[in-house]
């Protein structure tokens, strides 16, 4: 009987969960990074489909969150000593994202709840992890807040409040901006509808992030020989010195 039961709840739960289905279309999902790469704007568009009326009540809002390749990294914290600016306690960060921006259809308190935040790990703190730090390490949490403001500084982090726009709860629309310093490989586009702060609907796509060109051969040449990579850098330093050198001695005799 209990096996029934949960039976039902599953395929009722599954219903309800299918009444806003969401179908999500980009501008491009690649991006090609060459020499003269300065960002990218990228249209996110999409509709709610659904097979029964908007349901009453609070409206329906949209999250849409785009997350670069994660990165294991450490955080140094620097103190003062003997006059001397230098690395004291340090936390390891499991994961984060080497990008992360997250656009909403309404102030970010209104969209989602804490509860939900947790659980989908949407915001830009609950998308880094960072599983323990040293026992001498008395407060971990501010390690984490230094990476955020700094990449947020940097451009890489990004919570950009009531920029999806929403038509009578079913089209949306927004713009997510990649800044030039972006990390290659594979983006993640999450979206999420929410009501009263309770996730209703989701969806996830991937968006391909690739050097091309030159910028493609020399990042091969710099992984697969390192030592071509190097003498061909010393090479062009020298080319270019001397072009300098050449430059200022027909400045000098014309």
């Amino acid at each position: 009987m209990i096996r029934y039961l949960a039976a039902i709840l599953t395929f009722l739960t599954g219903a309800a969960a299918a009444q806003e289905e969401i179908v999500l279309g980009l501008s491009h999902d690649t991006v090609s990074i060459s020499t003269d790469f300065d960002g990218s704007d990228i249209l996110v568009y999409g509709a709610v489909k659904r097979e029964n009326p908007i349901p009453e009540g609070p409206p329906l809002e949209v999250i849409v969150a785009v997350s670069g390749p994660t990165e294991r990294m450490t955080v140094y914290k620097q103190d003062r000593k003997l006059g001397i600016w230098v690395n004291a306690e340090s936390v390891e960060v499991d994961e984060a994202p080497s990008f992360y921006a997250v656009a909403t259809s309404a102030p970010w308190t209104s969209v989602i709840s804490a509860v939900e935040d947790l659980r989908h790990r949407i915001s830009i703190p609950k998308a880094i992890r960072s599983v323990g730090a040293p026992d001498d390490v008395t407060d971990a949490q501010a390690f984490t807040q230094a990476l955020i403001r700094i990449r947020e500084k940097e451009g890489r982090y990004r919570l950009d409040e009531n920029t999806v726009n929403m038509r009578e709860e079913t089209l949306f629309s927004t713009s997510v901006s990649l800044p030039a310093n972006l990390t290659e490989g594979e983006y993640t586009l999450r979206i999420f509808l929410t009501r009263e702060g309770a996730v209703v609907g989701d969806i996830d796509t991937s968006i391909i992030v690739e050097k091309v060109g030159i910028e493609r051969w020399l990042y091969n040449l710099s992984r697969l020989n390192p030592l071509a990579y190097g003498l061909l850098a010393v090479a062009i330093a020298l080319i270019a010195g001397w072009l300098a050198s050449a430059a200022v001695r027909l400045v000098r005799n014309g």
